[in-house]
């Protein structure tokens, strides 16, 4: 084999190693060859895109759902034709192309990856040879979408009553009042519920408080949700004929994920919600939508200019001369083809209701 090593690597930014909206991701393509190697092309590209798919069996009949969705797409040469015969020719030894790749500065879902669905982002670089099989390298890379303040409500409070009747094993009426501060709250946040419980009845009730997440996948007019439950809380029980005001404070878990909501096939929803534990009666419930935001920002550290890079727009023109064989730098992502570890963004493993709902 002329081609030893094939690879691409970016440069980290900052401490957690993710991307977002208008980040400029620096790195190079790696290649080592063994001699003199004539190549046809050598590829950069950026692709950011979300999929879905799913089976359900109905009697004998077997049915897939798929869908997919782009961001964005990016596409540059970094060698090509240069010769007469339609080739390249590299020296032997290693080489290092430089590329540095700006992320569209728009609204593009965080990365997210589960066994239904998964949003990924990622760079790529394919080299080309005359009578051989396309060499591939690619590297995953973390994004997380900017916090969205413009989603209605967001910072509104929230608000949800209900009135339930006892008939059997007792009589009487429960109502309960639950209001929360905001909608929107920031991962490791403290959230503060208060519920107003009425018990004019002969049953004590025991109000419980429930953090969940609601996935919803999308796809050719189906819809697959899967819930989970993230925490759980409960309190003394409210005795018979009596009145009392609950207040708990429940954290945003540092780990979970942000809501994924501009994604039209992905959807990551969060709900809180209070229900009053009857014995030998359904349990009234109120439940009240809850958004997790990006905890924040972290700060950049200082990016090398990429002095013989090639300024990759989304739909822009290399700047300067495309190739360099400069000595290979230390990059701080390690060179590999699989991704990462989803890390903050891996989602919880069991789930605990699943369904499919025709739109």
């Amino acid at each position: 084999m002329t081609i030893k090593h094939f690879s691409i690597e970016y440069d980290a930014i900052n401490s957690e190693n993710t991307f977002t909206h208008g980040d400029t991701i620096n790195g190079r393509i790696i290649l080592e060859a063994s001699k003199e190697t004539k190549i046809q092309s050598l590829i950069f590209l950026a692709q950011g895109r979300a999929e879905v798919r799913w089976d359900e069996h109905y009697d004998q009949n077997h049915y897939v759902y798929w869908s997919d969705e782009q961001y964005y797409d990016v596409k540059h040469h970094i060698l090509r034709e240069a010769r007469r015969d339609g080739t390249e020719v590299i020296g032997k030894g290693r080489h290092a192309f430089p590329f540095s790749f700006k992320i569209p500065d728009r609204k593009i879902p965080s990365s997210f990856k589960s066994s239904i669905g998964k949003i990924v982002h990622k760079v790529k670089a394919e080299l080309k040879q005359a009578m051989k099989i396309t060499k591939t390298a690619k590297a995953h890379f973390t994004f997380v979408s900017k916090a969205d303040m413009d989603i209605p409500g967001l910072l509104e409070p929230q608000y949800g009553c209900k009135d339930k009747s006892v008939r059997f094993f007792g009589s009487g009426t429960i109502s309960m009042d639950v209001h929360t501060k905001r909608m929107g709250y920031k991962q490791g946040e403290a959230l503060k519920v208060t519920a107003e419980i009425s018990n004019h009845s002969t049953r004590s009730v025991k109000p419980k408080f429930i953090l969940y997440e609601k996935r919803s996948f999308f796809a050719q007019g189906h819809r697959r949700v899967h819930t989970q439950k993230i925490l759980k809380e409960k309190v003394e029980a409210v005795a018979s004929s009596s009145k009392e005001t609950v207040t708990r404070v429940i954290p945003i878990p540092r780990e979970l994920p942000p809501s994924i909501l501009n994604c039209s096939i992905i959807k990551l929803e969060y709900r809180l919600k209070i229900h009053l534990d009857i014995k030998c009666a359904s349990d009234p419930e109120i439940k009240l939508p809850i958004v997790v935001l990006p905890a924040f920002e972290a700060p950049a550290m200082k990016q090398l200019p990429p002095s013989a890079a090639v300024v990759f727009e989304e739909f822009g023109n290399p700047s300067q001369t495309p190739w360099s064989t400069a000595p290979q730098q230390q990059a701080a992502h390690q060179s590999v083809d699989d991704p990462p570890p989803y890390a903050a963004f891996a989602l919880y493993p069991s789930i605990t209701d699943s369904k499919r709902t025709a739109l």
